[in-house]
């Protein structure tokens, strides 16, 4: 049995083919999806890539939140189905409420592309079981409206109830609040993050870290921890 899952690409994605191929290299099945689509194809699991869906007019995800294959998505969400959002990914999560807070502006006011440490502090989320809680792990950051925000009553929640799933190390690029990274809902199935894991999944192509006997390929734990939990259901 092979993971089937299913990529969406709204118009303005620009990392749908990387998020395909980081599934593939995982194990997975690949299937793309449109922003128009009215079903999900059957799909165990749905990635909701990085880029700047319809233009990233009104906010960020604000608009791509409404389309056809978001009612789809939002449902399955709920009925315990993983769904991974990456950067422009998670702000259409956020924005679709099945994430708490949002993303604004960053601080500095510039876009922001480097190679970042994460912290993983969650380890136990559909997405993430493959790395471990404490771990630093390298991959590429790119946005310019990745500050994570919310009140301190939300924030006090995720903390205290292990939503944060990763947290900036070393380097705040952005002011998100709490060096938040990335989170995830109650139940685990869904997570965002603003990093981009796909594209550190193949040795020599992602960021290199000196004597790392897999250097590069940091960001694939995400991909196969979704495909060995589906494929062992």
């Amino acid at each position: 049995m092979s993971a089937r899952i299913g990529v969406v690409t709204f118009p303005g994605s620009l990392d749908d083919r990387d998020a395909a191929r980081a599934v593939r290299l995982a194990g997975g099945e690949p299937v793309a999806l449109w922003h128009a689509d009215d079903d999900l194809g059957g799909v165990d699991a749905v990635v909701l890539p990085g880029g700047f869906s319809y233009g990233d007019y009104l906010r960020c995800g604000a608009i791509a939140r409404f389309s056809p294959v978001m009612t789809e998505v939002v449902d399955a969400a709920r009925g315990g189905m993983p769904v991974l959002g990456i950067c422009n990914g998670f702000q259409i999560l956020c924005e679709a409420h099945l994430l708490p807070g949002a993303l604004i502006r960053n601080d500095h006011q510039r876009f922001v592309c480097r190679d970042q440490q994460l912290r993983v502090v969650n380890d136990a989320t559909a997405w993430t079981t493959d790395l471990t809680a404490g771990q630093v792990i390298t991959i590429p950051l790119k946005n310019g409206e990745g500050g994570f925000v919310a009140d301190e009553e939300t924030l006090d929640r995720l903390e205290g109830e292990g939503q944060v799933v990763f947290r900036y190390e070393g380097l705040n690029p952005n002011g998100s609040l709490r060096d938040i990274a990335g989170v995830t809902n109650e139940r685990g199935n869904v997570v965002g993050l603003m990093p981009h894991p796909e594209h550190a999944v193949e040795p020599g192509f992602g960021p290199d870290r000196a004597g790392a006997p897999r250097s590069g390929t940091d960001g694939l734990g995400l991909f196969t921890s979704a495909v060995r939990s589906l494929v062992s259901a």
